[in-house]
C-alpha cells in the first residue's frame, strides 16, 4: 500500500499540463513542428488527448497538391514512427503501464486525436472541494 501523502500527489491539472508540455516537445524536436493547442483529459485509466495544428507542411503540401492519399500514408507512417516515445512519455507521467494506444487523424481540419489506455488510474491528488 501507498504511504505517499496525498498532498505530494499531483492534481489532475498538473499532470495534464506536464503531458502537453511533453508533447509539444515532441512534435517540435522530432517532426520540426509547432503544434497548436493540445486538449488534455485524464479520466480515470484514460488520457484523450486532441492535438491541433498537427499536420505538418509536408502533409499540408500533399493535401493542396490533390494527393491525399499519400498524406494519410505519411500521417499514419508518422503516427507508427512516433508510438513509441508517446508512450515513453505517457509511462513516466503517469507511472502506469500503457495497455493501448489509438490514434486518428483529420488532414482537412489539421487536428490528431490521441486515446491512451493505462493499465490503471494513476496516483493523483484529489480535486480541492468546492465551498
Amino acid at each position: 500500500m501507498d504511504t505517499t501523502p496525498s498532498t505530494l500527489l499531483p492534481t489532475a491539472g498538473q499532470i495534464q499540463r506536464h503531458l502537453t508540455q511533453q508533447f509539444q516537445r515532441l512534435y517540435r524536436e522530432q517532426l520540426n513542428h509547432a503544434i497548436g493547442k493540445i486538449t488534455c483529459q485524464l479520466i480515470d485509466d484514460k488520457l484523450l488527448l486532441v492535438f491541433e495544428d498537427s499536420v505538418t507542411k509536408p502533409e499540408q503540401l500533399l493535401v493542396e497538391t490533390g494527393d491525399t492519399a499519400l498524406a494519410e500514408q505519411v500521417r499514419a507512417d508518422l503516427s507508427m514512427a512516433l508510438r513509441p516515445q508517446i508512450i515513453e512519455i505517457t509511462e513516466q507521467a503517469l507511472d502506469r503501464k500503457v495497455v493501448d494506444i489509438m490514434t486518428d487523424a483529420t488532414l482537412e481540419t489539421g487536428r490528431t486525436g490521441i486515446v491512451i489506455i493505462l493499465s490503471g488510474p494513476p496516483e493523483i491528488r484529489p480535486a480541492a472541494k468546492a465551498s
